[in-house]
Protein backbone atom coordinates (compact mmCIF):
# COMPACT_ATOMS: atom_id res chain seq x y z
CA UNK A 1 0.00 0.00 0.00
CA UNK A 2 3.04 2.55 1.29
CA UNK A 3 4.48 1.85 -2.04
CA UNK A 4 1.79 1.74 -4.32
CA UNK A 5 1.02 5.49 -2.40
CA UNK A 6 4.14 6.51 -3.33
CA UNK A 7 3.87 5.67 -7.27
CA UNK A 8 0.84 7.34 -7.45
CA UNK A 9 2.13 10.42 -5.66
CA UNK A 10 5.64 10.69 -7.89
CA UNK A 11 3.65 9.89 -11.13
CA UNK A 12 0.49 11.97 -11.24
CA UNK A 13 0.01 14.12 -8.60
CA UNK A 14 -3.35 15.19 -8.81
CA UNK A 15 -4.92 11.80 -8.92
CA UNK A 16 -3.17 11.62 -5.52
CA UNK A 17 -4.51 14.26 -4.31
CA UNK A 18 -8.02 13.43 -5.88
CA UNK A 19 -7.35 10.63 -3.80
CA UNK A 20 -6.85 12.43 -0.57
CA UNK A 21 -9.48 14.91 -1.43
CA UNK A 22 -12.66 12.10 -1.44
CA UNK A 23 -11.33 11.12 1.65
CA UNK A 24 -13.83 10.77 5.10
CA UNK A 25 -12.75 13.63 7.47
CA UNK A 26 -13.18 12.58 11.08
CA UNK A 27 -12.82 14.82 14.04
CA UNK A 28 -12.05 13.73 17.44
CA UNK A 29 -10.50 15.17 20.63
CA UNK A 30 -8.57 13.57 23.43
CA UNK A 31 -9.69 14.60 27.03
CA UNK A 32 -9.61 13.25 30.26
CA UNK A 33 -7.67 14.47 33.80
CA UNK A 34 -4.44 16.02 34.13
CA UNK A 35 -1.02 13.98 33.41
CA UNK A 36 -3.61 10.99 32.04
CA UNK A 37 -1.27 11.45 28.61
CA UNK A 38 -3.45 13.28 26.32
CA UNK A 39 -0.82 15.06 24.33
CA UNK A 40 1.90 12.25 24.55
CA UNK A 41 -0.69 9.72 22.77
CA UNK A 42 -1.76 12.51 20.14
CA UNK A 43 1.99 12.35 19.58
CA UNK A 44 3.11 8.91 19.59
CA UNK A 45 -0.25 8.88 17.03
CA UNK A 46 1.79 11.04 14.72
CA UNK A 47 5.36 9.64 15.39
CA UNK A 48 4.15 5.86 14.85
CA UNK A 49 1.82 6.65 11.62
CA UNK A 50 4.87 8.60 9.86
CA UNK A 51 3.27 12.08 10.09
CA UNK A 52 6.26 13.73 11.57
CA UNK A 53 8.74 15.73 9.29
CA UNK A 54 12.67 15.30 9.80
CA UNK A 55 12.74 18.50 10.81
CA UNK A 56 9.92 18.52 13.15
CA UNK A 57 11.55 15.24 14.85
CA UNK A 58 14.71 16.73 15.32
CA UNK A 59 13.24 19.99 16.93
CA UNK A 60 11.51 17.82 19.41
CA UNK A 61 14.68 16.22 20.09
CA UNK A 62 16.28 19.28 20.97
CA UNK A 63 13.40 20.28 23.04
CA UNK A 64 13.18 17.07 25.17
CA UNK A 65 16.70 17.90 26.69
CA UNK A 66 15.28 20.99 27.50
CA UNK A 67 11.41 20.58 28.22
CA UNK A 68 11.18 16.98 28.43
CA UNK A 69 9.50 14.94 30.54
CA UNK A 70 10.65 11.34 29.68
CA UNK A 71 13.82 11.28 30.72
CA UNK A 72 16.63 9.69 27.95
CA UNK A 73 13.30 9.20 25.60
CA UNK A 74 11.73 11.64 23.06
CA UNK A 75 8.84 13.66 24.87
CA UNK A 76 6.18 13.48 22.02
CA UNK A 77 4.20 15.31 23.69
CA UNK A 78 5.70 18.70 22.87
CA UNK A 79 4.53 18.23 19.41
CA UNK A 80 1.07 19.30 20.67
CA UNK A 81 2.41 21.57 24.06
CA UNK A 82 3.60 24.58 21.77
CA UNK A 83 3.06 27.06 24.47
CA UNK A 84 5.80 28.53 26.72
CA UNK A 85 3.83 27.96 30.03
CA UNK A 86 3.10 24.85 28.95
CA UNK A 87 6.43 23.56 28.01
CA UNK A 88 7.34 24.91 31.57
CA UNK A 89 4.53 23.13 33.86
CA UNK A 90 4.50 19.69 31.70
CA UNK A 91 0.87 21.03 30.86
CA UNK A 92 -1.85 21.68 28.18
CA UNK A 93 -3.43 25.07 28.38
CA UNK A 94 -5.55 25.89 25.12
CA UNK A 95 -6.89 23.66 22.14
CA UNK A 96 -4.15 22.47 20.00
CA UNK A 97 -5.34 21.26 17.03
CA UNK A 98 -3.16 18.31 14.68
CA UNK A 99 -3.77 16.76 11.20
CA UNK A 100 -2.99 13.95 9.68
CA UNK A 101 -4.24 11.08 7.17
CA UNK A 102 -4.35 7.36 6.53
CA UNK A 103 -5.18 5.23 3.62
CA UNK A 104 -8.46 5.44 4.51
CA UNK A 105 -9.34 8.44 6.32
CA UNK A 106 -8.16 12.29 6.87
CA UNK A 107 -8.06 13.53 10.59
CA UNK A 108 -8.14 16.62 12.65
CA UNK A 109 -7.48 16.16 16.37
CA UNK A 110 -8.29 18.31 19.06
CA UNK A 111 -5.89 18.29 22.15
CA UNK A 112 -7.77 19.61 25.07
CA UNK A 113 -6.95 20.67 28.53
CA UNK A 114 -7.05 18.53 31.59
CA UNK A 115 -7.20 21.19 34.48
CA UNK A 116 -10.32 22.30 35.89
CA UNK A 117 -9.69 25.87 35.12
CA UNK A 118 -9.97 25.01 31.54
CA UNK A 119 -12.74 23.53 30.65
CA UNK A 120 -13.74 25.94 28.59
CA UNK A 121 -11.63 25.30 26.16
CA UNK A 122 -12.27 21.60 26.54
CA UNK A 123 -15.86 22.60 25.90
CA UNK A 124 -14.56 24.34 22.77
CA UNK A 125 -12.64 21.79 21.04
CA UNK A 126 -15.53 19.05 21.57
CA UNK A 127 -18.17 21.15 19.82
CA UNK A 128 -17.32 20.16 16.51
CA UNK A 129 -15.94 17.08 17.03
CA UNK A 130 -17.53 13.84 16.00
CA UNK A 131 -15.57 11.32 18.19
CA UNK A 132 -14.29 11.37 21.98
CA UNK A 133 -11.16 9.47 23.33
CA UNK A 134 -11.05 9.83 26.72
CA UNK A 135 -7.82 8.99 28.29
CA UNK A 136 -7.86 7.20 32.03
CA UNK A 137 -4.34 6.72 34.00
CA UNK A 138 -4.83 2.66 34.94
CA UNK A 139 -2.83 3.62 37.79
CA UNK A 140 -5.49 6.23 38.86
CA UNK A 141 -8.98 5.21 37.40
CA UNK A 142 -11.87 7.07 37.06
CA UNK A 143 -11.10 10.71 38.44
CA UNK A 144 -12.79 13.92 38.57
CA UNK A 145 -12.14 15.62 35.13
CA UNK A 146 -12.60 12.58 33.53
CA UNK A 147 -16.12 12.64 34.77
CA UNK A 148 -16.12 16.05 34.12
CA UNK A 149 -15.03 15.60 30.79
CA UNK A 150 -17.47 12.97 29.88
CA UNK A 151 -20.55 14.72 31.16
CA UNK A 152 -19.81 17.93 28.71
CA UNK A 153 -19.19 15.64 25.80
CA UNK A 154 -22.28 13.88 26.35
CA UNK A 155 -23.99 17.09 27.09
CA UNK A 156 -22.73 18.39 23.23
CA UNK A 157 -24.41 15.08 22.01
CA UNK A 158 -21.49 13.37 21.30
CA UNK A 159 -22.68 9.94 20.47
CA UNK A 160 -19.25 8.07 19.67
CA UNK A 161 -16.88 7.53 23.05
CA UNK A 162 -13.40 5.41 22.99
CA UNK A 163 -12.48 5.13 26.90
CA UNK A 164 -8.11 4.66 26.58
CA UNK A 165 -6.71 3.12 29.23
CA UNK A 166 -3.14 4.50 29.12
CA UNK A 167 -0.16 4.10 31.50
CA UNK A 168 -0.84 0.13 31.30
CA UNK A 169 3.24 0.06 31.12
CA UNK A 170 2.98 1.46 34.62
CA UNK A 171 0.44 -1.55 35.62
CA UNK A 172 2.86 -4.32 34.10
CA UNK A 173 0.25 -4.56 31.25
CA UNK A 174 -2.47 -5.63 33.84
CA UNK A 175 -5.49 -7.39 32.07
CA UNK A 176 -7.66 -7.41 35.36
CA UNK A 177 -6.71 -3.61 35.93
CA UNK A 178 -8.12 -2.95 32.74
CA UNK A 179 -11.21 -4.70 33.55
CA UNK A 180 -11.80 -2.82 36.72
CA UNK A 181 -11.40 0.42 34.95
CA UNK A 182 -14.05 -0.55 32.08
CA UNK A 183 -16.59 -1.64 34.70
CA UNK A 184 -15.68 1.48 37.00
CA UNK A 185 -16.14 3.77 33.91
CA UNK A 186 -19.59 1.80 32.34
CA UNK A 187 -21.39 2.35 35.47
CA UNK A 188 -20.63 6.06 35.19
CA UNK A 189 -21.23 6.27 31.61
CA UNK A 190 -24.85 4.67 31.81
CA UNK A 191 -25.41 7.93 34.30
CA UNK A 192 -24.47 10.72 32.17
CA UNK A 193 -26.32 8.93 28.57
CA UNK A 194 -23.03 7.57 27.17
CA UNK A 195 -23.83 4.38 25.58
CA UNK A 196 -21.81 1.63 23.91
CA UNK A 197 -18.21 3.16 24.90
CA UNK A 198 -15.44 1.43 23.21
CA UNK A 199 -12.44 0.76 25.62
CA UNK A 200 -8.95 -0.27 24.45
CA UNK A 201 -5.81 -0.36 26.70
CA UNK A 202 -2.52 1.48 25.34
CA UNK A 203 0.75 2.98 26.69
CA UNK A 204 1.15 6.09 24.63
CA UNK A 205 5.00 6.34 25.65
CA UNK A 206 6.01 2.86 25.21
CA UNK A 207 3.54 2.83 21.88
CA UNK A 208 2.07 -0.06 22.72
CA UNK A 209 -1.24 -0.73 21.37
CA UNK A 210 -1.44 2.90 19.48
CA UNK A 211 -1.12 2.06 16.08
CA UNK A 212 1.12 -1.48 16.40
CA UNK A 213 -0.78 -4.45 18.36
CA UNK A 214 1.18 -4.54 21.48
CA UNK A 215 3.21 -8.13 22.08
CA UNK A 216 2.53 -7.11 26.10
CA UNK A 217 -1.11 -7.36 26.00
CA UNK A 218 -1.75 -10.17 23.78
CA UNK A 219 -5.00 -10.72 26.20
CA UNK A 220 -6.86 -7.89 24.51
CA UNK A 221 -8.40 -8.95 21.22
CA UNK A 222 -9.40 -5.96 19.57
CA UNK A 223 -7.83 -3.21 17.40
CA UNK A 224 -4.88 -0.75 17.70
CA UNK A 225 -5.86 2.51 18.42
CA UNK A 226 -5.35 3.70 14.92
CA UNK A 227 -7.26 0.80 13.42
CA UNK A 228 -10.02 1.62 15.74
CA UNK A 229 -10.26 5.48 14.44
CA UNK A 230 -9.64 3.93 10.94
CA UNK A 231 -12.98 2.07 10.85
CA UNK A 232 -15.32 3.04 13.57
CA UNK A 233 -18.61 3.74 12.23
CA UNK A 234 -19.15 7.56 13.12
CA UNK A 235 -21.92 7.90 10.18
CA UNK A 236 -23.40 12.06 8.61
CA UNK A 237 -25.64 13.03 11.78
CA UNK A 238 -26.71 16.07 9.46
CA UNK A 239 -30.75 16.34 9.81
CA UNK A 240 -31.82 16.38 6.25
CA UNK A 241 -35.60 15.78 7.10
CA UNK A 242 -36.41 18.99 8.98
CA UNK A 243 -35.32 22.66 6.37
CA UNK A 244 -33.56 25.04 8.23
CA UNK A 245 -31.96 28.10 6.44
CA UNK A 246 -30.39 30.71 9.01
CA UNK A 247 -30.67 34.04 6.35
CA UNK A 248 -26.98 35.45 6.89
CA UNK A 249 -26.74 37.95 3.99
CA UNK A 250 -29.21 39.65 1.91
CA UNK A 251 -27.38 39.96 -1.94
CA UNK A 252 -28.58 42.28 -3.92
CA UNK A 253 -26.44 43.07 -7.00
CA UNK A 254 -29.18 45.13 -8.97
CA UNK A 255 -32.74 45.94 -9.29
CA UNK A 256 -33.98 42.50 -10.85
CA UNK A 257 -32.38 40.32 -8.47
CA UNK A 258 -32.47 39.98 -4.36
CA UNK A 259 -31.12 36.50 -3.00
CA UNK A 260 -30.99 35.58 0.65
CA UNK A 261 -28.06 33.62 1.33
CA UNK A 262 -26.86 31.04 4.35
CA UNK A 263 -25.92 27.64 4.87
CA UNK A 264 -27.95 24.93 5.18
CA UNK A 265 -28.51 23.88 8.67
CA UNK A 266 -30.80 21.14 8.53
CA UNK A 267 -32.56 19.49 5.91
CA UNK A 268 -32.82 19.70 2.18
CA UNK A 269 -34.76 22.25 -0.03
CA UNK A 270 -35.97 22.40 -3.88
CA UNK A 271 -37.21 24.63 -6.78
CA UNK A 272 -41.35 25.32 -6.01
CA UNK A 273 -41.19 24.18 -2.13
CA UNK A 274 -43.50 26.67 -0.06
CA UNK A 275 -41.10 28.05 2.63
CA UNK A 276 -41.92 30.18 6.01
CA UNK A 277 -40.11 32.96 7.57
CA UNK A 278 -39.54 33.08 10.52
CA UNK A 279 -40.40 34.97 13.39
CA UNK A 280 -42.58 37.40 11.01
CA UNK A 281 -44.89 34.25 9.35
CA UNK A 282 -44.19 35.52 5.86
CA UNK A 283 -44.84 32.93 2.93
CA UNK A 284 -43.52 32.11 -0.24
CA UNK A 285 -42.51 29.60 -2.95
CA UNK A 286 -38.42 29.16 -3.83
CA UNK A 287 -37.90 30.46 -7.30
CA UNK A 288 -34.48 29.39 -7.57
CA UNK A 289 -31.38 27.43 -5.57
CA UNK A 290 -28.02 28.88 -6.63
CA UNK A 291 -25.19 27.28 -5.38
CA UNK A 292 -21.01 28.49 -5.70
CA UNK A 293 -20.33 27.36 -8.45
CA UNK A 294 -17.22 28.16 -11.21
CA UNK A 295 -19.42 28.44 -14.34
CA UNK A 296 -22.44 30.38 -14.35
CA UNK A 297 -24.20 27.59 -16.19
CA UNK A 298 -23.61 25.35 -12.53
CA UNK A 299 -24.88 27.54 -10.50
CA UNK A 300 -29.05 26.89 -10.94
CA UNK A 301 -29.93 23.94 -9.56
CA UNK A 302 -33.00 21.57 -9.08
CA UNK A 303 -32.32 21.05 -4.92
CA UNK A 304 -29.43 21.61 -2.03
CA UNK A 305 -29.01 19.86 1.13
CA UNK A 306 -27.20 20.60 4.40
CA UNK A 307 -24.86 21.74 4.77
CA UNK A 308 -24.17 23.50 1.26
CA UNK A 309 -24.50 27.54 1.47
CA UNK A 310 -26.90 28.64 -0.85
CA UNK A 311 -28.89 31.33 -1.60
CA UNK A 312 -32.62 31.26 -2.93
CA UNK A 313 -34.93 33.42 -4.68
CA UNK A 314 -38.22 33.80 -4.07
CA UNK A 315 -41.56 33.95 -6.14
CA UNK A 316 -42.77 37.06 -4.02
CA UNK A 317 -41.25 40.11 -3.01
CA UNK A 318 -41.37 39.49 1.20
CA UNK A 319 -39.00 41.35 3.53
CA UNK A 320 -36.42 38.67 4.57
CA UNK A 321 -33.56 39.82 6.91
CA UNK A 322 -30.42 38.44 8.48
CA UNK A 323 -30.72 36.64 11.45
CA UNK A 324 -34.60 35.16 9.53
CA UNK A 325 -34.88 31.44 9.80
CA UNK A 326 -36.45 30.12 6.20
CA UNK A 327 -38.52 26.71 6.87
CA UNK A 328 -40.63 24.38 4.90
CA UNK A 329 -44.14 25.20 5.41
CA UNK A 330 -45.12 22.32 5.73
CA UNK A 331 -42.47 22.06 9.24
CA UNK A 332 -42.48 24.86 10.99
CA UNK A 333 -40.62 24.58 13.99
CA UNK A 334 -41.60 26.48 17.61
CA UNK A 335 -40.75 29.97 17.65
CA UNK A 336 -40.59 31.32 21.67
CA UNK A 337 -39.09 34.26 23.78
CA UNK A 338 -38.74 32.68 26.75
CA UNK A 339 -36.23 29.47 27.24
CA UNK A 340 -35.35 26.64 28.62
CA UNK A 341 -31.11 26.52 28.12
CA UNK A 342 -28.20 24.21 29.51
CA UNK A 343 -25.26 26.82 30.02
CA UNK A 344 -21.29 26.32 30.28
CA UNK A 345 -19.89 29.65 31.89
CA UNK A 346 -16.55 30.51 30.37
CA UNK A 347 -15.73 34.26 31.67
CA UNK A 348 -14.21 35.01 34.79
CA UNK A 349 -16.86 37.73 35.74
CA UNK A 350 -20.04 35.36 36.96
CA UNK A 351 -23.36 35.42 35.25
CA UNK A 352 -26.22 37.18 37.95
CA UNK A 353 -29.61 36.67 36.58
CA UNK A 354 -31.51 40.07 35.47
CA UNK A 355 -27.89 41.08 33.45
CA UNK A 356 -28.51 42.13 30.16
CA UNK A 357 -26.29 39.88 27.48
CA UNK A 358 -26.24 39.71 23.65
CA UNK A 359 -27.67 36.21 22.31
CA UNK A 360 -26.46 35.43 19.32
CA UNK A 361 -28.12 31.66 17.31
CA UNK A 362 -27.21 31.02 14.18
CA UNK A 363 -27.17 34.29 12.07
CA UNK A 364 -29.60 35.61 14.83
CA UNK A 365 -28.24 38.56 17.10
CA UNK A 366 -30.78 39.98 20.01
CA UNK A 367 -31.03 41.12 23.67
CA UNK A 368 -31.21 38.57 26.20
CA UNK A 369 -31.31 38.17 30.27
CA UNK A 370 -31.48 34.91 32.46
CA UNK A 371 -34.39 35.26 34.51
CA UNK A 372 -33.48 32.52 36.67
CA UNK A 373 -30.98 29.90 37.34
CA UNK A 374 -33.31 26.64 38.14
CA UNK A 375 -30.17 24.38 38.84
CA UNK A 376 -26.43 23.89 38.96
CA UNK A 377 -24.74 20.30 38.01
CA UNK A 378 -21.76 19.41 40.12
CA UNK A 379 -20.44 17.19 37.09
CA UNK A 380 -18.33 15.44 39.67
CA UNK A 381 -21.36 13.65 41.22
CA UNK A 382 -24.40 14.28 38.46
CA UNK A 383 -26.16 16.11 41.70
CA UNK A 384 -28.28 19.60 41.26
CA UNK A 385 -28.17 22.14 43.51
CA UNK A 386 -29.33 25.54 43.61
CA UNK A 387 -27.21 28.99 43.10
CA UNK A 388 -27.77 32.74 42.45
CA UNK A 389 -24.99 33.20 40.48
CA UNK A 390 -23.13 31.14 37.59
CA UNK A 391 -19.01 31.22 38.12
CA UNK A 392 -16.05 30.41 35.26
CA UNK A 393 -16.63 26.65 34.43
CA UNK A 394 -20.26 26.11 35.82
CA UNK A 395 -23.23 24.25 34.17
CA UNK A 396 -26.69 25.25 34.75
CA UNK A 397 -30.26 25.27 34.13
CA UNK A 398 -31.07 28.30 33.45
CA UNK A 399 -34.02 30.74 31.69
CA UNK A 400 -33.58 32.51 29.40
CA UNK A 401 -35.59 35.28 28.30
CA UNK A 402 -34.84 36.94 24.70
CA UNK A 403 -36.47 40.70 23.67
CA UNK A 404 -37.61 39.08 20.32
CA UNK A 405 -39.17 35.53 19.23
CA UNK A 406 -37.30 33.27 17.43
CA UNK A 407 -37.58 30.41 15.68
CA UNK A 408 -35.50 26.79 17.53
CA UNK A 409 -34.80 23.13 18.03
CA UNK A 410 -34.08 21.67 20.72
CA UNK A 411 -29.87 20.86 20.90
CA UNK A 412 -30.52 17.28 20.78
CA UNK A 413 -32.22 17.29 17.49
CA UNK A 414 -30.58 20.16 15.40
CA UNK A 415 -27.22 21.76 16.70
CA UNK A 416 -27.32 24.64 14.11
CA UNK A 417 -30.46 25.92 15.38
CA UNK A 418 -30.18 24.61 18.87
CA UNK A 419 -27.52 26.07 20.19
CA UNK A 420 -26.03 29.63 20.82
CA UNK A 421 -23.30 31.84 22.72
CA UNK A 422 -23.83 34.76 25.09
CA UNK A 423 -21.78 37.68 24.19
CA UNK A 424 -20.84 40.76 26.94
CA UNK A 425 -22.90 43.85 24.86
CA UNK A 426 -19.92 46.10 26.02
CA UNK A 427 -16.30 43.98 24.92
CA UNK A 428 -18.28 41.69 22.45
CA UNK A 429 -16.23 38.83 24.21
CA UNK A 430 -18.17 35.41 24.19
CA UNK A 431 -19.02 34.24 28.08
CA UNK A 432 -21.06 31.47 27.52
CA UNK A 433 -22.14 28.16 25.08
CA UNK A 434 -25.47 27.26 25.54
CA UNK A 435 -27.78 24.57 24.67
CA UNK A 436 -31.36 24.90 24.28
CA UNK A 437 -33.54 22.26 25.83
CA UNK A 438 -36.83 23.87 24.81
CA UNK A 439 -39.62 26.82 25.10
CA UNK A 440 -39.97 27.64 28.83
CA UNK A 441 -43.72 26.28 30.48
CA UNK A 442 -44.73 29.56 31.38
CA UNK A 443 -44.94 31.67 28.71
CA UNK A 444 -47.63 30.92 25.39
CA UNK A 445 -44.92 31.34 22.74
CA UNK A 446 -45.43 27.66 21.08
CA UNK A 447 -49.15 29.17 20.39
CA UNK A 448 -47.46 32.02 18.85
CA UNK A 449 -48.03 31.53 15.00
CA UNK A 450 -51.88 30.76 16.01
CA UNK A 451 -52.21 33.82 18.68
CA UNK A 452 -52.34 36.36 15.42
CA UNK A 453 -53.71 36.95 12.18
CA UNK A 454 -51.23 37.43 9.12
CA UNK A 455 -52.06 41.54 9.70
CA UNK A 456 -51.23 41.27 13.26
CA UNK A 457 -47.35 39.15 12.86
CA UNK A 458 -46.59 41.61 10.03
CA UNK A 459 -47.29 44.53 12.46
CA UNK A 460 -45.77 42.62 15.29
CA UNK A 461 -42.76 42.19 13.14
CA UNK A 462 -42.47 45.55 12.71
CA UNK A 463 -42.31 46.14 16.21
CA UNK A 464 -40.04 44.57 17.36
CA UNK A 465 -37.57 45.69 14.64
CA UNK A 466 -38.37 49.21 15.54
CA UNK A 467 -38.77 49.22 19.44
CA UNK A 468 -35.70 46.76 20.43
CA UNK A 469 -35.37 49.19 23.37
CA UNK A 470 -38.81 48.28 24.84
CA UNK A 471 -38.39 44.45 24.58
CA UNK A 472 -42.08 44.69 23.34
CA UNK A 473 -43.34 41.84 21.17
CA UNK A 474 -46.73 42.38 20.30
CA UNK A 475 -49.57 45.11 19.64
CA UNK A 476 -51.23 45.07 22.96
CA UNK A 477 -47.76 45.23 24.54
CA UNK A 478 -46.84 48.58 22.75
CA UNK A 479 -50.14 49.97 23.77
CA UNK A 480 -49.61 48.95 27.16
CA UNK A 481 -46.26 50.26 27.37
CA UNK A 482 -47.48 53.88 25.75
Amino acid sequence: MAVEKTNLLENDIEAYLKQHENKEMLRFITCGSVDDGKSTLIGRLLHDSKMIFEDQLAAINNDSKKHGTTGEQVDLALLVDGLQSEREQGITIDVAYRFFATDKRKFIIADTPGHEQYTRNMATGASTADLAIILIDARHGVQVQTRRHSYITSLLGMKHIVVAVNKMDLVDFSEERFEEIKKEYTEFAKEVGIENPVFTPVSALTGDNVVNPSENMVWFKGKPLMALLDTIEVGDNTDLEHFRLPVQYVNRPHLDFRGFCGTIAAGTIATGDEITVLPSMKTSKVKQVIQPAVNEADMVVDSAFAPMAVTLTMEDEIDISRGDMIVKSSDVPNVADTLDVMLVWMNESAMVPGTDYLIKRATNVTKGRFNAINHKVDVNTLEKYQGNKLELNEIANCTLSLNQMISFDPYSEIKGTGAFIVIDKYSHATLAAGMIVNAAENQGAANFAKDYSPFEREMNALIREHFPEWGCRSIEEVTNAK
